[in-house]
């Protein structure tokens, strides 16, 4: 049986998700290194939808580096649980530093497992050093900020 899913916010660009036997760790649940990954891989489906591509990142020579993430384990996920993986942009300064947030749901039971916040800079992919978004980025994070999002702790 599936329940209504109740998003933190709006419209979440989101992933499915299916627990693989290899995804758990020891004590039979998803192991954290794995919901990294999930944060990541959804990260990059999001703005690549947007039309921040990686052909945009190499003709800019600028990316968007994760600075922090922040992950609640809220309940654990298990081999063979389908999951939505949804995520929001919920920030964007205009110039350098953009927000991310994510919610991780178990259709069947409608329970939040996981909520995430990560904060990301722009950086030169070539020094790894910080520079300003290009103009494409900057139309493309601010174009698609959602309101309302859960700041990072800085």
């Amino acid at each position: 049986m599936s329940v209504d899913i109740d998003w933190d916010l709006p419209d979440p660009y989101v992933l499915e998700i299916r627990v693989r036997a290899e995804d758990t760790d020891r004590l039979g649940h998803a192991n954290n290194v794995v919901y990294v990954r999930w944060l990541e891989e959804v990260s990059w489906a999001h703005i690549e939808s947007l039309g921040m591509t990686w052909a945009l990142h190499e003709e800019t020579g600028k990316a968007m580096a994760i600075t922090r993430t922040e992950i609640d384990y809220l309940a654990p996920a298990n081999a063979g649980d389908q999951l939505l993986l949804g995520t929001w942009l919920t920030g964007f300064d205009g110039r350098f530093r953009s927000s991310r947030q994510f919610q991780l749901v178990r259709p069947a039971d409608g329970r939040t497992l996981v909520r995430a916040v990560s904060t990301h800079a722009c950086v030169d992919m070539r020094s790894q050093r910080p520079a300003r978004a290009p103009e494409a980025f900057a139309r493309i994070l601010a174009g698609a900020s959602v309101p309302g999002g859960r700041p990072a702790l800085d």
